[in-house]
């Protein structure tokens, strides 16, 4: 279905004059690199000898390194992130309401460097445990409060295009992780893993970096009584050459509806949320953004290198390098319609094309498994179900943070991500226990 941009102001709806703000959207949501880069990471220490001599065990029948009767382990160390990143989604809302979003940015990083540090250093499978969490705790506020950032700092015709970013940087992360640790998998002893680790600390450096020179964003600045700092903050987010009426038009529009809606909440705000119209809002909210989780899109990027290598396939270290260019193809080609159709028309899209992705090779295994035949089929269609997933996926955060108003927003987003990441969670957990040979052994199916 193609659709219009509609504008509550009279911005200009191009992109060549809103440069400076994708910019520093751009740069705002480089910590989302993290989240592609952890998922392909951690994917590969699961099948890589030299992780595997430190927190697993030698199988004297395989003559290998393995980690299959030690599914607890396995869960763990991927699905303590998801704890984490559940736990501190839930703050989101009342951290961010007081402190800002940069604010929230910030001590993500320092979380992550601790986390890292702790990562690189120990041998200890309870201090893994403990920085995976501490990590979790730092990924979820990257995610959210880039995503809160953007929302507030993009005019609203830009938001797909910005959002689309979003993605091509988590991709990105992906694709670096999964490449290094290809590279570094034939590495004996504990450098294998270190390597990668290490790379933990460049985006949130950057990003920390680069906070000190950007506003917060002109909403925040509104929702707490400070609108000479929002006036002055929408500046340093539009172009310097931007008409007089264009940039009064748009303060007075976030002017006249965050007085508004802090006129109607006037309660606790978490109250407020599932009041009148706000539970609509609220509902939606939750229902759009789960549609991540929903997909099963947490156990194909967590376990797809490992998943690969049970189901025969040769170099599956290296194919899920090629699975996660796929991903990036998928979110590339997205910014090409974004603003042509609808986000409702490309989600459904991509989501039947996820469903599909994933039923046709649980046939070709349950008919023939272990076959060459099989094992093509399970990596063709989990480059589909990659391509398809990154396609859709931005466009369920942009309308999961488009429903609830700017004063509901920081509360909302984060209970919505908080459920989607508990969602991801169950899929992390479970899923060593369906495809470990140890377990019930299904493996592809």
């Amino acid at each position: 279905m193609l659709c219009s941009t509609i504008s509550a102001n009279p911005l200009k709806l191009d992109v060549r004059s809103h440069w400076k703000c994708l910019i520093i959207c751009s740069i705002a949501t480089i910590s989302t690199f993290q989240y592609g880069l952890d998922y392909a990471l951690v994917g590969g220490f699961i099948s890589m000898p030299g992780f595997l001599q430190v927190y697993g065990y030698y199988d004297d029948e395989l003559k290998e390194w393995d980690i299959d009767h030690k599914p607890t382990v396995q869960q763990l160390i991927s699905s303590l992130v998801t704890i984490g990143t559940f736990v501190s989604s839930l703050l989101v809302g009342p951290f961010g309401n007081r402190f800002g979003r940069k604010t929230g940015l910030w001590i993500a990083s320092v979380l992550n460097f601790v986390a890292t540090a702790i990562m690189l250093g120990t041998t200890s499978v309870g201090a893994l445990y403990f920085a995976r969490l501490l990590l979790g705790f730092s990924v979820g506020w990257f995610l959210t409060f880039s995503q809160l950032y953007v929302h507030e700092a993009a005019p609203a015709h830009l938001r797909g295009i910005t959002f689309a970013v979003y993605q091509i940087q988590l991709s990105v992360g992906s694709i670096v992780g999964a490449a290094t640790d290809y590279g570094t998998h034939t590495i004996n002893g504990r450098r294998a893993y270190q390597i990668p680790l290490a790379i933990f600390f460049a985006a949130p450096t950057i990003q920390a970096m680069a906070l000190f020179f950007f506003p917060e964003t002109p909403r925040w600045h509104m929702v707490q009584g400070k609108e000479d700092k929002a006036e002055v903050a929408l500046l340093q987010l539009r172009n310097p050459n931007i008409d007089e009426l264009e940039f009064q038009a748009e303060l007075n529009e976030i002017r006249g509806s965050t007085r508004e809606q802090l006129e109607q909440n006037k309660k606790a705000l978490f109250l407020e949320m599932w009041r009148g119209t706000n539970l609509r809002r609220t509902l939606l909210s939750i229902g759009v953004i789960c549609f991540h989780c929903a997909s099963g899109s947490s156990w194909v990027n967590t376990y797809t290198t490992y998943f690969l290598s049970i189901a025969g396939v040769k170099e599956p270290l290296a194919l899920s390098v090629m699975m996660t260019c796929m991903g990036l193809i998928g979110v590339l080609c997205s910014v090409a319609f974004v603003r042509l159709f609808d986000r409702r028309t490309i989600m459904l899209a991509g989501v039947l094309a996820c469903a599909f992705a994933q039923l046709a090779p649980a046939i070709a295994w349950s008919v023939a498994p272990g076959s060459t035949a099989a094992g093509k089929v399970v990596v063709a269609f989990i480059a589909i179900f990659t391509f398809s997933y990154t396609a859709y996926a931005p466009y369920a955060w942009l309308l999961g943070g488009e429903y609830p108003n700017n004063q509901l927003r920081g509360y909302c987003f984060g209970l919505a991500a908080a459920v989607n990441f508990l969602g991801n969670w169950l899929g992390t957990f479970t899923a060593p226990y369906f495809i470990n040979p140890a377990s019930l052994g299904w493996g592809p199916k």
